[in-house]
């Protein structure tokens, strides 16, 4: 038990050492934290070697969590409320998710007409202006999740909410982002915000979500660390 709590105790430390730090060393920190104690674990349970091995466990997870995840960096920050300002007005949600992804909600009344893939006109200022963004932040990636109310079969909604994103991707491509960045989903009917009990409920559930994640890098390994070396057994 006293190899698992070292490992603990060696999390503990990371994620409790963040309250001091940026939003981009926050997310390394947490990553490598959760690693950790990961690493130790199973440092303790695949043999022997006692504290010395659970702490060589923590100090690879630790690395490998802090690969895991991605960053909010200064770019990212930067092109929140670049969206924020292009974005005022229309009623597209731009925001933070927990797993630090830029997310933006684009509702259908600039979106998509009812039963359409089609971009309405009141889209691609918003488009435009998010596509110079990401073009500034090359290093992003970008996942279009297409949503459709319940009106409607599965046979229907399900193409009709991959279509969406897909068009959406496509009009992105044709100002400058690179169609490898993208990965496009539809989601039909099956992720409704609210129940679909009204129009305007079904308005909110026919939707764009894009999610923008600046991966995280490999954190170099402390000066003077060399992995603890294997056991044979």
């Amino acid at each position: 038990m006293k190899t698992l709590s070292i490992a603990a105790i060696a999390g503990v430390l990371a994620i409790s050492g963040c309250a001091d730090m940026s939003q981009t060393q926050r997310g390394t920190a947490t990553g490598a934290g959760i690693g950790a104690g990961i690493g130790g674990i199973l440092g303790a349970v695949t043999g022997g070697g006692g504290g010395g091995r659970a702490l060589g466990g923590a100090a690879i997870g630790g690395a490998i969590g802090a690969v895991a995840g991605n960053i909010w960096s200064n770019r990212m920050e930067n092109q929140k409320r670049a969206m924020e300002q292009a974005t005022q007005g229309t009623g597209v949600q731009v925001s933070q998710t927990q797993d630090n992804r830029l997310k933006l909600e684009i509702p259908s009344d600039i979106s998509f007409d009812t039963g359409r893939a089609d971009i309405k006109p009141e889209m691609r200022p918003v488009l435009d202006r998010f596509a110079a963004t990401l073009v500034e932040n090359p290093a992003t990636t970008i996942n279009i999740v297409g949503h459709t109310d319940n009106t409607g079969s599965d046979a229907i909604n399900n193409p009709l909410s991959t279509e969406r994103a897909a068009r959406t991707r496509d009009y992105l491509t044709t100002r400058g982002v690179a169609v490898g960045r993208f990965t496009i989903e539809g989601r039909g009917s099956h992720e409704p915000l609210v129940a679909n009990t009204s129009d305007a409920n079904r308005a909110r559930n026919r939707r764009v979500e894009i999610y923008v994640a600046e991966p995280q890098q490999q954190a170099p390994a402390p000066a003077g660390y060399a992995p603890p070396p294997q056991q044979r057994y």
